[in-house]
């Protein structure tokens, strides 16, 4: 056989070779890509996303577009040429498979994770919407979880309002922590409660209740150490003063938190939020209106470019990152709380797009 044919065949094999390692062959990489956009003034599967009742609301026009990103699945195994194709493309990202899933965390564990924090970020975002327009929220200090075989199960029940522990009025989820490692393990301490039932239950009429009964708990040595504890995690709910529900399936996570508080104060007031410009966002927040940063701020960004968005409301601490590579024809807007997000918001209404916050590179 002549030698050139010889060295060509041998190439073409070790290139067959090579190429059937890097199928065979998977890598600890997943991927994250662009997900759909949702208008939080607009509907989803035939409903509207936000629904008020029991306030006057006002009509709205434009878009507030809340954002998402597609991720690979936790048991998803990626190829070495996968991941190198993926690379290389300008619409997906590549990290390692532990960004997504810590600590080996299955699909059904991070879904759930992804449900309570989607949850809370319905939650968070009502109390800074209505916040922000000076509407009274009630807040109360309830039992969130019982943990299984401590002084608590089946004494204490989530949904649970902790008035008093030993007499002192609870006003913080922290301060149930304090008076309980004051005692000793085997020490008793008392709760006073407003049982779950009758809390749900007045809250769903936008009221606050006063009936209240005592739980006397003794005290057991936690795992850590010496410290007394009854097995309850304390949190924070709130008694709204109208019914504000969000309606908004198979979405997960607390990024959408922010464009749902202004789609929220967007349809409570009077006149066009957006002055009816396609706007887009991300951004956690939290009860008194902060904004937080996200996850997949890049990916978001073409998400939101490719459904129409002229502005994306950016996270300050996502700025950097997203100012990295701004995809054509998208202005980025710097919020650090929900009223920094509408004075931008006004600004464009105005046409005064010159003096908004803008993001850089550093």
């Amino acid at each position: 056989m002549p030698r050139r044919t010889a060295t060509m065949l041998a190439s073409t094999l070790i290139l067959i070779t090579l190429l059937c390692v890097g199928v065979l062959i998977p890598v600890p990489y997943s991927e994250m890509s662009p997900g759909p956009t949702v208008n939080t003034l607009g509907e989803a599967r035939g409903e509207p996303v936000l629904q008020i009742s029991g306030q006057k609301t006002y009509p709205t026009t434009g878009n507030l577009n809340m954002t998402t990103v597609r991720v690979t699945s936790a048991d998803y195994k990626m190829n070495a040429i996968e991941a190198v194709y993926k690379w290389l493309a300008h619409d997906s990202v590549i990290v390692p498979h532990e960004t997504l899933y810590p600590d080996g965390k299955t699909e059904e564990q991070s879904s759930q994770e992804n449900a309570e924090e989607f949850s809370q970020s319905q939650e968070s975002a009502k109390v800074a919407a209505l916040k922000e327009l000076d509407i009274p929220v009630t807040s109360r200090v309830v039992v969130a979880t019982v943990v299984k075989g401590t002084p608590a199960e089946g004494k204490l029940h989530a949904g649970d309002v902790i008035r008093a522990v030993d007499g002192t009025p609870i006003k913080a989820p922290g301060d149930v922590a304090k008076i309980v490692t004051k005692h000793k393990p085997g020490q008793r301490v008392a709760f006073t409660i407003t049982p779950a039932k009758e809390a749900a239950a007045a809250a769903k009429a936008h009221k606050d209740v006063n009936v209240t009964e005592q739980v006397v708990l003794t005290t057991a040595k936690s795992e850590e150490g010496d410290r007394a504890i009854v097995g309850i995690q304390a949190g924070t709910d709130h008694v709204f003063p109208f019914t504000v529900d969000i309606k908004l399936a198979d979405v997960g996570g607390p990024s959408a938190g922010l464009m749902f508080a202004l789609g929220i104060v967007d349809k409570l007031t009077p006149g066009a939020l957006t002055g009816g410009k396609f706007i887009a966002g991300t951004g956690t927040i939290d009860d008194a209106g902060k904004v937080g940063p996200i996850g997949g701020i890049e990916m978001k960004l073409v998400g939101a470019r490719d459904a129409g968005a002229r502005y994306f409301l950016t996270p300050a601490d996502n700025c950097a990152a997203a100012a990295a590579d701004i995809p054509a024809g998208l202005t980025l807007v710097k919020v650090n709380t929900i009223d920094d997000a509408r004075n931008s918001l006004e600004k464009l209404r105005t046409g005064d797009t010159a003096a908004l916050p803008s993001c850089s590179k550093g």
